[in-house]
């Protein structure tokens, strides 16, 4: 009985090593397990089911044998794929979670989130997020020309860069406070996230309670993820990126 947990991956063609580290990861580890949970940021860019680039198609193939193999398949939207939808989980076998969402990992409840609403220094960024994430602005935008999306995606991505070079790294960390808060107010002990590329374990202090923020990685120069297993205590896995 296992659980794994990952996120960060930036799927694109220009990593075709990601890519390939990715389906060698789901043929080797997530066939036949309890869940596989993918915490946000899986592509660097989605601008709607309705694309089918032979990376998607590649990857969608992939997941669906996972999802056939037995294993539940969660998808959780990033900063990056927010647009992923019903129809994408549907041909892939996957339910698409709210973020944040609690879940039971064999007894314990534990928090999952993609992590950039924890970045609550980064004002700039929280501004631009919930407009990113209002239903009536992805409305209009999926029924735009996919050709029109695809620039503007590009155009999103390059401000997004130039932004992130001039900004301090503890702005765009989380805020201890937030995290404590959040954790507290869905009455959990355990929180798993990404999207601040800092793998790490941390203890942290919930109301005189012990509790725990496991940080996954980003997939740029190694694998990250999470195993659970009944029993156990969760493992921040790594392996190299070939």
């Amino acid at each position: 009985m296992t659980t794994l947990l990952i996120s960060d991956l930036h799927l694109e063609e220009a990593r075709p090593d990601i890519t390939r580290a990715f389906l060698g990861f789901l043929e080797q580890k997530a066939h036949g397990i309890d869940q596989l949970y993918i915490l946000g940021d899986f592509f660097e860019a989605w601008i709607g089911d309705d694309e089918h680039t032979p990376l998607q198609d590649e990857v969608a193939q992939a997941l669906k044998a996972v999802s056939d193999s037995g294993t539940q398949l969660y998808l959780m939207h990033g900063n990056r794929d927010f647009l992923i939808g019903e129809e994408f989980c549907a041909r892939v076998g996957a339910t698409l979670l709210d973020d944040p969402s609690v879940v039971d990992l064999y007894g314990t409840s534990t928090l999952l989130m993609h992590g950039d609403s924890l970045c609550t220094a980064d004002v700039e960024y929280q501004k631009f997020r919930t407009t990113m994430r209002n239903r009536q602005w992805q409305t209009l935008f999926l029924q735009r020309p996919l050709a029109d999306r695809q620039t503007t995606a590009r155009q999103l991505r390059e401000i997004s860069m130039a932004k992130n070079k001039g900004k301090e790294m503890a702005i765009m960390d989380v805020t201890p406070e937030e995290v404590i808060s959040v954790m507290a107010d869905h009455g959990v002990l355990r929180l798993i996230h990404g999207h601040t590329h800092r793998p790490a374990i941390h203890a942290v202090d919930i109301d005189g309670q012990a509790g725990q923020r496991i940080v996954l990685g980003d997939w740029d120069k190694a694998l990250w993820w999470v195993e659970v297993q009944p029993g156990q205590e969760p493992e921040l896995k790594q392996a190299p990126l070939q």
